[in-house]
């Protein structure tokens, strides 16, 4: 794969799923994460 160092990712999302996958991806390959999610009560 290629380098994402130095950049910066917005996932919304991010607490399950696709979401969370994409942002364990992004965040393996050195990218800054802004994260959003919500778990319904």
């Amino acid at each position: 794969m290629f380098s994402l160092k130095g950049m910066n990712a917005l996932v919304t999302g991010a607490s399950g799923g696709i979401g969370s996958s994409i942002a364990h991806a992004l965040a393996s390959q050195g990218a800054r994460l802004a994260l959003s999610g919500s778990n319904a009560a």
